[in-house]
């Protein structure tokens, strides 16, 4: 694999992952580990009496996978060696993402600034988590800074 340096992405550039589908397991342990175990997430029979009739995944818990995706995808080449720091997230939870549901993250490079320090520049990447209806569930902007390529 080759390294990518902030000089290889361009504005524009898109990429999908693929998808991941969201289980009852994902559900039980993201709430052990995180200790949100609200009954929205755990207790069906509680569920079936709110507005989505059934338990519905952790916001978190599906922005935690979509970060995972990321990093599996192919313009994502450059995170292995490349990103100094993740440096700040816009985000948005639209819909609900329930049992089953199979997700994928679209992202595309919307910026790109140089620093004051020639090893860095800072790059937005725009991320919107769909489902397996093409509907965007989360969405939002992920600001990294990324080594420039050695003098």
């Amino acid at each position: 694999m080759n390294q990518k340096y902030f000089e290889d992405l361009q504005l524009g550039d898109q990429d999908q992952t693929a998808g991941r589908t969201i289980t009852e397991a994902d559900i039980v342990n993201f709430a052990g580990l995180s200790g949100d175990f609200n009954p929205i997430h755990m207790d069906q029979v509680f569920a079936e009496k709110t507005f989505f009739k059934k338990r519905i995944a952790h916001g978190i818990l599906v922005f935690s996978i979509a970060s995972g995706l990321f990093t599996q995808c192919e313009m994502n080449t450059f995170m292995k060696k490349s990103v100094i720091a993740l440096m700040e997230i816009k985000w948005k939870f639209l819909k609900p993402v329930f049992i089953g549901d199979t997700i994928h993250l679209e992202v595309e490079i919307i910026e790109k600034k140089k620093t004051s320090k020639p090893d860095r520049g800072i790059v937005l990447v725009k991320r919107t988590v769909l489902n397996q209806d093409g509907d965007a569930v989360q969405e939002g902007d992920v600001i990294m800074m990324i080594k420039r390529k050695p003098e």
